[in-house]
C-alpha cells in the first residue's frame, strides 16, 4: 500500500470506530515489526518523565520515517486504526505537503484542524493565534493526530497537542531534528513474504504459487516497496491472461533514463504509463495539473479536453491500475498519489508544449467557473433569470436541487480554494482567476453564509487584492481592502481595519471610485466609533454624509443623519444628536421607508429623555408607536411601551407606566405565541 491510500483531507474519524473486531485493510500487509515497535514506543518511559519525574506535558510523538512510496502514510492509518479505542475523539488528519513537495503553511493546516473539529475561529487570526486555539480544542479531547508528510520540526511543532491524553503520528522522509524524545520508525522494503501477499491481492495466488521464483524476482524489480508492488500489482490485475514471469522480464528492457536506474518505483511506472493508450496517458499526465491533486471527471474532462463520460470511465480504470486512490469513500473523487506526482509532472514537462499545458488549466479554470456558477443558480428562485441561465447550461453542469449542490461544494472545497491559489499564483491567467474567485466567493456565501464562510473568504479576498495590486486594478483593490476590512472588524481587530480602511480610501480615491470612497469614509468612521473615539468618528461620518448629499443618494443620506445621531449621543452632545436624528426620521419620511422612520423617532425620544426633556420624549415616543405599529414592527412597539412606562414614571405618573408595560408584555407574549 502506498503513502496515498489514506484521505489526504484534514477530517476527524466518527467517535466508535473502535479497535475491537477490527479487521487490517485488504491491501495492508506486512509491517508487524514495525507496527509492535511503535505500539511499544507510546508506553516507553520518555527523557522528560526520567528526569521530572512526572508524567509529560505534551502528547507521545511517534514518527515513521521512509521514502514516499514507501507506506509510511499506510503504515500511520493502521497504527492509529489499531489503537482508535484509546482514544473515543477519533482521528485528525492533516497532510502537511502540497502533492508537488510544497509545504502547506501552518496557518492553513491549524484552520483545517480546527475546522475539523467545529471550533471557531476568527478570519484573517495569524498562525500563533491557530496554534494556541488548536492546542484550546484539543486539550479537552483524546485524538490520534497524523501529521502526513512533514517536512522539519518546525513545521510539525505548532501543531502539538499539549494534553498527554492524545497522541501525534507524524510521518516524514527522515528524522525530525528539533522535537525532543523522538524516535524514528524508519521503512524499507516489505520482506520477500509479504511483498508477494501484497501481489497476489491483485493477482489472485494461482499466479503467484505457480511461479514464486518469477514472483520474487519481480518483487526485487520493485525493490519490496509497496508503491511500486501496486502498479506492478494492478497492471497483472488488468491483463489476466499475462504471467508474472512476463512483467519481470518486461520491466529488466526498460529503457532506463536517470531516474528509472535508480528508482524502482519511476521504473515500473514508466512501463505501466507506457502500456496505456495514447488518450489515456495523456489524461494522466495532466492530472498532475489537478489543484492539490484533487480529481473528479470534470477536473479530469477540462483538462484533457474530452467528455465527462471518457473521463469518468478512465479515472475508474487508473484507480484499478493503482495510479490512482479514491479519497475518503466521496463519490468520484480522486487523488494523486503524492510518490508519482513528480513523475507525472516530469512527463508533462517533456511531452506537452506549454501552450498545450496553459490551455488545460484555462479550460479546467473555465470549468470549474461554469460549475460555481451553476451551483450558486440553484439556490436562485424558480423562475429567476439565474435559473433560467441555468436551464441553458449542459446536463452534465447542473446540479439537481440544492442539497446536490452544496454537497459537491463541501465535497470540492478544499480543491476549489487550491484553484484559486494556483490560478493566482500561476500570474498568467488573471482573468479567469478573478472569475473564479469571483464565482467562488458567491456560491459559498449562498449556501453557507457570509458568517459561515468568513474563513475561507478572508483567504480569497486576500487573493483578489493580489491580483488586483500585481494587475493595477485600483477598483478590485479597494474593494478587496474594504472586504478584508470588513471581516477585520467583525472579528475584533478594530486597528487592522482602520489601517486596511485607509487604505481602501487611497485606493478609491485615485480610481474616482465614489462608491468606494464613500463606503470606505463611512466604515473608518466606524471603526473610530468601536474604539470610542466619537469626534473622529463624527468626522469621518460627517464627510461620508457630505459625499452623498453631493450625488443625491437620500437614502444613504438619512441612514448617516442617523450614524452622525448616535456618536453625537455617545459624546454626550444631545443637541447635534437630536438635529441629526430629526434629519434622518425626515429623509426616511420622504422616502416612504416606514420602518426606519419609527426607528428615527424611537432614537429622537431616548436622546430627549438623556437630555432631561421628558414631556417632549413622551411626546415623540407616542409617535413613534403609531409608525412602528404601521410599519407592524411588533418588537420595536413593545420596547416603545416600556419606553414610554419608564417616562412615565419619572413623571409621576406610575398608573399609566404599568398599563403600558402590560401591553409591551402582551405583544411580546403574542409574537412568542406566533412562533411557535
Amino acid at each position: 500500500m502506498t503513502d496515498q491510500a489514506v484521505d489526504t483531507h484534514t477530517s476527524v474519524r466518527a467517535e466508535g470506530e473502535l479497535e475491537r473486531g477490527r479487521t487490517a485493510s485488504p491491501e495492508f500487509v506486512g509491517r508487524q515489526r514495525e507496527l509492535k515497535e511503535l505500539r511499544a514506543d507510546i508506553e516507553r518511559t520518555g527523557l522528560d518523565t526520567l528526569a521530572a519525574g512526572r508524567k509529560p506535558p505534551r502528547a507521545r510523538i511517534l514518527l515513521i520515517a521512509g521514502r514516499p512510496g514507501s507506506g509510511r502514510t499506510a503504515l500511520a492509518e493502521e497504527l492509529a486504526g489499531r489503537l482508535v479505542g484509546r482514544y473515543p475523539d477519533g482521528i485528525l488528519r492533516a497532510a502537511l505537503a502540497e502533492p508537488d513537495g510544497t509545504q502547506v503553511p501552518t496557518e492553513r493546516t491549524a484552520r483545517e484542524l480546527l475546522g475539523a473539529l467545529d471550533f471557531p475561529t476568527p478570519p484573517g487570526a495569524a498562525e500563533d493565534e491557530l496554534a494556541e486555539s488548536l492546542r484550546t480544542a484539543l486539550s479537552v479531547r483524546r485524538v490520534i493526530l497524523i501529521l502526513d508528510g512533514a517536512a522539519d520540526a518546525e513545521q510539525v511543532e505548532p501543531l502539538l497537542p499539549d494534553s498527554s491524553d492524545c497522541l501525534v503520528v507524524a510521518t516524514a522522509e527522515g528524522p525530525l531534528t528539533g522535537l525532543a524524545d523522538v524516535r524514528p520508525c524508519t521503512l524499507g522494503g516489505l520482506d520477500t513474504k509479504s511483498a508477494l501477499e501484497l501481489l497476489s491481492g491483485y493477482t489472485g495466488s494461482v499466479r503467484i504459487t505457480v511461479d514464486p521464483r518469477a514472483a520474487e524476482s519481480l518483487a526485487e524489480l520493485c525493490a519490496h516497496q509497496p508503491a511500486a508492488l501496486v502498479l506492478a500489482g494492478g497492471w497483472l490485475a488488468a491483463r489476466p491472461k499475462a504471467s508474472v514471469a512476463e512483467l519481470s522480464k518486461a520491466l529488466r528492457h526498460v529503457p532506463e533514463d536517470e531516474t528509472a536506474a535508480t528508482d524502482p518505483l519511476a521504473r515500473v511506472f514508466r512501463f505501466v504509463y507506457e502500456s496505456l493508450p495514447a488518450p489515456a496517458a495523456r489524461i494522466l499526465r495532466l492530472l498532475s495539473l489537478a489543484p492539490a491533486g484533487l480529481a473528479d471527471p470534470h477536473t479530469a474532462s477540462a483538462l484533457a479536453g474530452c467528455s465527462v463520460s471518457a473521463a469518468r470511465t478512465t479515472l475508474e480504470d487508473f484507480t484499478e491500475l493503482g495510479l490512482l486512490r479514491t479519497v475518503g469513500g466521496l463519490p468520484e473523487q480522486y487523488v494523486v498519489p503524492g510518490s508519482l506526482h513528480p513523475l507525472l509532472k516530469a512527463l508533462t514537462e517533456a511531452k506537452d508544449r506549454p501552450a498545450e499545458v496553459q490551455l488545460a488549466r484555462a479550460r479546467m479554470l473555465e470549468r470549474t467557473v461554469r460549475l460555481l456558477q451553476s451551483c450558486r443558480a440553484v439556490t436562485e428562485p424558480d423562475g429567476s433569470p439565474a435559473r433560467r441561465k441555468l436551464a441553458g447550461l449542459p446536463r452534465a453542469l447542473r446540479f439537481p436541487n440544492p442539497e446536490a449542490a452544496a454537497q459537491w461544494l463541501r465535497i470540492r472545497q478544499s480543491a476549489l480554494l487550491a484553484s484559486a491559489r494556483l490560478a493566482v499564483a500561476d500570474g498568467e491567467l488573471d482573468t479567469l482567476a478573478r472569475r473564479l474567485m469571483a464565482a467562488l466567493t458567491r456560491a459559498l456565501v449562498a449556501h453557507r453564509g457570509t458568517e459561515a464562510a468568513a474563513p475561507e473568504l478572508y483567504g480569497i479576498h486576500g487573493l483578489v487584492l493580489d491580483v488586483a495590486t500585481r494587475r493595477e486594478l485600483p477598483r478590485e483593490k479597494a474593494a478587496a481592502l474594504l472586504n478584508l476590512a470588513d471581516l477585520d472588524a467583525q472579528t475584533g481587530r478594530t486597528q487592522e481595519a482602520l489601517t486596511r480602511y485607509r487604505a481602501a480610501l487611497d485606493t478609491a480615491r485615485a480610481a474616482a471610485d465614489p462608491y468606494a470612497t464613500g463606503r470606505a469614509m463611512e466604515s473608518i468612521g466606524g471603526a473610530y466609533q468601536e474604539l470610542g473615539d466619537w469626534y473622529r468618528a463624527a468626522d469621518w461620518f460627517g464627510r461620508a454624509l457630505a459625499q452623498r448629499l453631493a450625488r443625491d443618494e437620500r437614502a444613504e443620506a438619512a441612514r448617516l443623519y442617523g450614524r452622525l445621531g448616535t456618536v453625537h449621543t455617545y459624546a454626550g452632545q444631545y443637541g447635534e444628536a437630536l438635529r441629526n436624528w430629526r434629519s434622518a426620521a425626515a429623509g426616511y419620511r420622504k422616502e416612504a421607508d416606514v420602518p426606519s422612520y419609527a426607528r428615527a423617532l424611537s432614537e429622537m425620544a431616548r436622546v430627549q429623555e438623556y437630555a432631561g426633556r421628558p414631556e417632549e420624549s413622551l411626546e415623540t415616543c407616542r409617535l413613534a408607536v403609531e409608525w412602528a405599529r404601521k410599519a407592524e414592527d411588533v418588537r420595536l412597539q413593545a420596547a416603545l411601551q416600556v419606553r414610554l412606562a419608564d417616562t412615565l414614571d419619572r413623571l409621576g405618573d406610575s398608573a399609566a407606566a404599568g398599563l403600558h408595560r402590560a401591553a409591551a408584555e402582551r405583544m411580546l407574549g403574542e409574537e412568542l405565541h406566533g412562533a411557535q
